[in-house]
């Protein structure tokens, strides 16, 4: 007989430190924070607020007075959990849930729950596993068994067995070089997966972008294929591969990525590192954004810090493309495609209505074939196998046969040219 899922309720504060401002808005950052709490199943998001903060206290974060204030709040909307969008030290934490009576999550525990709730594949469990120990290893968790929920995740906001978790260090550590002798098979695996994979002269293209741009939208209205795509943050974690024949005709290997973040724990920049490994070996990057966005030009900024800090190389294409025109008013759409039309790297599209696809394909299929040069080959009788790949691959324009062997032209892409030599 299944049983209705545990509900928690949660009360969502953002603090605004004083330092932070001017920097960073915090109406979107808390929004963003209330739906991030939103993308974790079985969660309640009762309530959410702005806590002005002058300067954080080492024990609590914040003062008496408010810490007061707010315990009267949770009582009152009957709160079991506090998401709090910082990052709280472990002192602060067991002091506050001491205070509230409530279990506390900081930015970097809920973006764990999240990823932990995510991960389909075998590296991303292990990935977050890493990363969950990681963050563990610095603070004790008790056990909180009357939020035990019907799900996976991690145990941070409760379940069964938490009372467990209380291992020493050592534990930890021993579990983490396991793990970490899992992830390295895994890891080989993918790679000969990427060798196999780099045999196909498709090139790749990768969609990258903050979380809820409407990458996976994008990805399902060119390939057709059931990707989840909600309108709920970091829907996808492990990235999506599939291989594209697109309306024009060209042959595409197209990439989903997990959604960015701005502030992301470091822990878990580098657990999910090998997650958006396709992205270093894209020939066209798409950084999607979500132009109706308040905060767009930040989020645009996050995304290329962590594109430099990944390493992409600097001659390797990116595309801009401003997507969810259609939640624009009808003027701020038109002044933004305008802008857009202006710059050649921009594309405005609706992912939902499948307005501007026709140019993106245009412009991916431009840029794709831009990337191809021409070759003049001489083979010889007995390079058969290499002339018959060429062959197979359509590269070849002319073949004309000489005494020796054969004189081809050929125009293929510097990815197709590095193959044909590993012949």
């Amino acid at each position: 007989m299944e049983h209705d899922p545990v509900i928690t309720r949660a009360w969502v504060l953002h603090p605004d430190l004083k330092s932070d401002r001017g920097r960073r808005n915090p109406e979107p950052a808390l929004a963003e924070a209330v739906s991030l709490a939103g993308a974790l199943s079985n969660i309640e998001v009762c309530g959410g607020e702005i806590v002005p903060l002058p300067k954080t206290r080492a024990g609590t974060l914040f003062g008496s007075g408010k810490i007061q204030e707010l315990k009267a709040r949770f009582a009152e909307n009957d709160v079991e959990l506090v998401l709090i969008n910082a990052n709280v030290t472990p002192v602060q934490q067991r002091n506050l849930e001491k205070e509230w009576n409530v279990k506390l999550l900081d930015r970097t525990g809920l973006i764990l729950e999240i990823f932990s709730d995510r991960a389909a594949t075998r590296e991303g469990v292990l990935q977050v596993e890493m990363a969950a120990l990681s963050y563990q290893r610095t603070r004790l968790v008790r056990a909180w068994t009357h939020l035990e929920r019907q799900r996976g995740g991690l145990g941070f906001v409760g379940g069964p067995g938490e009372t467990q978790i209380e291992a020493d260090r050592r534990a930890i550590d021993d579990q983490l070089v396991r793990l970490r002798r899992q992830l390295d098979k895994v890891v080989k695996t993918r790679a000969l997966h990427r060798a196999a994979r780099a045999k196909v002269p498709y090139p790749i293209v990768a969609l990258v972008g903050y979380t809820n741009a409407g990458k996976s939208t994008l990805f399902n209205r060119l390939t057709g294929a059931d990707v989840m795509a909600k309108d709920m943050l970091f829907a996808t974690l492990d990235p999506t591969m599939r291989a594209v024949n697109l309306d024009n005709g060209l042959d595409i290997i197209l990439s989903d990525t997990v959604g960015f973040i701005s502030d992301l724990p470091t822990e878990l920049v580098a657990a999910f590192r090998a997650t958006l490994e396709e992205v270093l070996a894209a020939d066209v990057i798409l950084h999607v954004r979500d132009i109706s966005h308040e905060v767009t030009e930040d989020q645009a900024h996050d995304v290329r810090v962590i594109l430099d800090g990944l390493g992409v190389r600097k001659e390797t294409t990116q595309l801009e493309i401003w997507n969810k025109i259609d939640q624009m008013p009808p003027d701020s759409a038109e002044a933004t495609r305008t802008r857009a039309a202006r710059d050649d790297g921009v594309l405005t599209l609706s992912a939902l209505t499948g307005e501007g696809l026709d140019d993106l394909l245009a412009v991916l299929d431009k840029t794709l074939r831009d990337a191809s040069h021409k070759s003049q080959l001489s083979l010889t009788f007995a390079q058969g196998k290499q002339r018959a790949w060429l062959f197979a691959q359509e590269l070849v324009e002319t073949d004309t046969q000489s005494d020796t062997g054969f004189d081809i032209t050929v125009t293929w892409t510097a990815k197709q040219e590095k193959q044909f030599n590993d012949l």
